[in-house]
């Protein structure tokens, strides 16, 4: 049996740190550590990006961590968290479902998920490709909890979260993706987190209230 080498190690263990991450958002009730394990998950995310880098000599993926280092681990949690206190967000996390559940459910995703990817990574021909289906699966975790929260800042993280797998999935498999491609999908991240920080406002203006159940209220208005 092959070992592997000490570079593909470490990316595993950094995907194993992700999906663990992802499952601690999933359960996470307070808005405040979802956000810190928002910037964690974007910190594992630009660590791995780096040593796939190095372990790869694919020069541009410095470029990537750099980038996923400022927007994922700085920036976007910096504007979170100065939202939730412009808007004065209680702290506790309105769930659809309850906890167990939703876990359960969560690990039913993450078990699609590795059968899903298998097929891919036998064809992906990078050293990463075994990270595919955790890749997949934590854009999975992300989409559930998107679907399992009333408010709307937590269905933000969700998102953004959704992207940070999105990108480790395209790292894994193919070593990233082009510069120019990276630049928009950032650019498009931090335009689409200010447009989303005046929508909160609105809501909030409108309802004194995130919860999204109130849009159901113009719905019916109509």
């Amino acid at each position: 049996m092959t070992t592997l080498p000490l570079y593909a190690q470490l990316i595993n263990l950094l995907a194993a740190v992700l999906l663990l991450l992802s499952f601690a958002m999933l359960a996470q009730r307070r808005v405040w550590s979802l956000i810190s394990l928002f910037a964690a998950q974007g910190l594992a995310l630009s660590v791995s990006t780096a040593i796939v880098a190095y372990g790869t000599r694919q020069p541009h993926l410095y470029w990537s961590a750099g980038l996923t280092l400022v927007l994922k681990v700085m920036l976007l949690p910096w504007l979170l968290r100065r939202l939730i206190r412009q808007l004065d967000v209680k702290w506790d996390v309105e769930g659809l479902i309850n906890i167990p559940t939703t876990m359960l459910i969560g690990i039913v995703l993450v078990v699609f998920s590795f059968n899903l990817a298998l097929p891919i990574a036998q064809l992906a021909s990078t050293v990463t490709r075994a990270t595919l289906g955790i890749a997949m699966a934590s854009v999975m975790l992300s989409c559930l909890m998107m679907i399992t929260r009333r408010k709307a800042i937590p269905q933000v993280v969700g998102f953004l979260s959704m992207e940070n797998g999105l990108f480790f999935a395209a790292t894994s498999a193919t070593y990233g993706m082009p510069m120019v491609v990276e630049l928009g999908i950032a650019l498009d991240v931090l335009v689409g987190m200010l447009i989303l920080g005046v929508f909160f406002f609105q809501i909030r203006e409108q309802f004194d209230s995130l919860d999204l159940k109130h849009m159901e209220k113009l719905k019916e208005g109509e």
